[in-house]
């Protein structure tokens, strides 16, 4: 997705507005010469910054106010109305700011000022005392990119290695089961930062790098080429990898999974000549290269065991959509059902039926990378074991993204959840807690899907539920879905209701799962 204005719109807010147009708790988009800008007022106070959303360019406008900040509609992002600092990943650049004068009943919003750092991050970093000078990531993905970045961000001076056995530095990987794939995205939208970042923020990205072991005496991380590389902090941000089909075939050319910048790359290059393709596994992932590979005119065929897509985390209603929106735009549905082998250009089914396939992609899981941790004798309970501050059973190593196992502040369960924004949420907080902050980890978890034009957003996490209300329709497209166990909200799915999924995050935040609020900003 992506906003964008070819001319101004709203008020010209440098020739000002009355004091009345803007009631308390209210917003409007005005423009200050061709920069549209996002004016805000909560009780005496009006702030002004840029209107759109520095992530995939949402209209913050339409977003929620919650105390000085503002929500993004579209993923969450979350910015400060006072500085523009994206507070909140996945927006991780700031928006600018103006300064805003208040005269005669008026509101006059005139220079734009220049971003600085959040207030108390030079002292955080700078006046611990237990400040490392070395901090060692392991993992280029996500939450280790997350973590290096906050690292910076907060002035930390010393120095910071990734480490990353891909070949590419670190890319908005949700991009590429979506508008990549689909090929409506340009190649510059995907790495989070240019090269150059990384050398001019002192960030030594090592790429094509394995790691074998820790060493947790020594405190260092051994590499594949016999280096060790010496750590005063370590994070552990190895993420998920795809789980391998063990199907006769498998190993095929054509067969390919997606993970990596070269994965996608690869499936791009199949489709290019393909005419038929096979989708294992009617994941989000799975389905959104569905709606990728159709937007390409392929003709796809999606098999999957379940009786309904993703009915196990959104129930059987917005499973029962999802497949009809699918059909809608073509897909066929082989469900009940899994692949036996591939032979060839032919896909044999366990229930003796054969598809064509020019290209297969399987997307049916991923599971955590844990040998490093299991090796170094971390506490392993279906992922890293890590406390409210992220650090794992060795102290001075810490874990984040798909391999952390926390303590959920909100549903009082320990959890693993493989999502993007929570990895990045993750290695944000994981930053803060090896720079000697006590802040636990207390971000609800979020995620979104894109199916064609659809966007499903989720909130919290429901592993099961008793009770499973809807407000709304959800074959309409508009609608609010609440997962209970024993009358409380653990998580709520929502379809076009970027409001109510935004109060709901901020309700769980709050510890006040059984009263999500209705539409208003959030005081």
């Amino acid at each position: 997705m992506s906003a964008g204005q070819s001319s101004p719109t709203g008020p010209d807010l440098v020739q000002g507005i009355s004091v009345d147009a803007l009631a308390d708790g209210q917003m409007l988009v005005g423009h200050v010469g061709q920069d549209a800008v996002l004016l805000a007022r909560r009780g005496n106070e009006v702030f002004a910054i840029g209107a759109t959303c520095s992530h995939y360019g949402g209209p913050l406008a339409e977003g929620l106010l919650v105390d000085d900040t503002v929500r993004c509609p579209w993923h969450h992002a979350c910015f400060s109305l006072r500085t523009g600092e994206a507070l909140h990943a996945p927006a991780l650049s700031p928006v600018a700011r103006w300064q805003v004068e208040l005269r005669d009943g008026h509101i006059f919003v005139r220079d734009k000022q220049e971003v600085k750092e959040q207030p108390g991050s030079k002292t955080r970093a700078a006046h611990s005392e237990s400040s490392p000078e070395k901090i060692v990531i392991v993992g280029g993905g996500a939450a280790g990119f997350a973590a290096a970045e906050k690292l910076r961000r907060e002035q930390f001076q010393g120095r910071i290695v990734m480490l990353s056995n891909d070949d590419a530095a670190p890319v908005d990987r949700p991009n590429l089961s979506k508008d990549y794939l689909a090929g409506t995205a340009q190649d510059d939208w995907v790495p989070l930062r240019p090269d150059s970042f990384y050398r001019d923020s002192g960030i030594e990205l090592e790429l094509r790098t394995n790691v074998t072991g820790v060493d947790v005496r020594s405190r260092e991380v051994v590499l594949a080429d016999a280096r060790r590389v010496p750590y005063d902090r370590l994070l552990l941000a190895t993420g998920a990898e795809p789980v391998r089909l063990s199907i006769p075939g498998a190993d095929l050319p054509h067969v390919r999974t997606l993970r990596s910048l070269a994965d996608c790359r690869a499936i791009i290059e199949r489709a290019k000549t393909a005419r038929r393709a096979v989708v294992l596994g009617a994941s989000f992932i799975g389905l959104e290269v569905a709606a990728s590979l159709r937007a390409r005119e392929i003709e796809v065929h999606v098999v999957a065991p379940e009786k309904r897509p993703m009915e196990r985390i959104l129930g059987p209603q917005m499973g029962d959509f999802v497949r009809a929106l699918h059909e809608e735009h073509g897909v066929i549905f082989h469900l009940e059902d899994t692949a036996s082998a591939v032979d060839g250009r032919t896909v044999k089914l366990k229930s003796g039926g054969t598809l064509d396939a020019d290209l297969v992609v399987a997307g049916v899981g991923v599971r955590p990378r844990l040998a490093l941790a299991e090796k170094a004798g971390l506490a392993i309970d279906r992922g890293v074991v890590v406390g409210h501050y992220l650090e794992t059973s060795v102290p001075g190593i810490y874990a984040a993204g798909d391999i952390a196992r926390w303590p959920d502040l909100h549903s009082g369960e320990n959890i693993r959840v493989e999502h993007w924004v929570v990895a990045e949420r993750q290695g944000q907080a994981a930053a803060l807690s090896m720079l000697g902050s006590r802040e636990p980890f207390a971000a609800v978890p979020f995620f979104w899907s894109q199916h064609y034009e659809v966007p499903i957003n989720y909130v919290g996490h429901a592993e099961k539920w008793d009770d499973l209300t809807i407000d709304g329709d959800v074959a309409s497209r508009d609608c609010v879905l609440n997962y209970k166990r024993n009358g409380r909200v653990l998580a709520v799915a929502s379809i076009y209701r970027d409001i109510e999924s935004l109060q709901a995050e901020v309700m769980m935040e709050r510890g006040d799962c059984t009263a999500l609020a209705t539409a208003g900003s959030v005081a």
